[in-house]
């Protein structure tokens, strides 16, 4: 699994965390950017992620700002995207299995490293259920169908 990786100043640290993570597991991934710890517009990055993911280059994306909602916000209007913001294991595990979630976002000022790990190992380690949830989430794509 090739993970789209992506964060804006606000979320820099916690995705080189991420990317040490994935270097250590052997998990691939290309950084979207920001490279630095400049100020960017976060939108930018979460769309980069998102587009990479729903054009089916990159099975899954994470991306990280201050507090996880404006890139979640941002990364939820690429058509096909279902993204979900996670500041807990059971939130990772429920996103995976019951909403199919293909990006998961953080916020760096809203956990700590240790925690954004397990999130990001559970997220990962964790397959779509089907069954039940996959006529719900038939449900949201034609939410986005007439919207988007």
């Amino acid at each position: 699994m090739k993970i789209a990786l992506g964060s804006d100043h606000g979320g820099f640290e916690l995705k080189a965390i991420i990317k040490e993570l994935f270097d250590q597991l052997g998990i691939p991934y290309q950084d979207f950017g920001t490279l630095d710890k400049e100020s960017v517009d976060y939108p930018d990055f979460a769309a980069k992620v998102a587009e990479a993911v729903a054009g089916g280059d990159f099975e899954r994306g994470i991306v990280v700002c201050g507090t996880g909602i404006g890139v979640s916000i941002a990364a939820n209007k690429v058509r096909g995207i279902r993204a979900a913001l996670c500041h807990d294991v059971f939130s990772a595990k429920a996103s995976r299995e019951h909403n199919d979630a293909n990006v998961l976002t953080l916020g760096q000022r809203v956990i700590g490293p240790g925690l954004a790990l397990e999130i990001v190992k559970t997220w990962l380690g964790t397959d779509f259920a089907g069954g039940r949830h996959s006529r719900r989430v038939d449900k949201i794509k034609a939410i986005e169908e007439r919207y988007l």
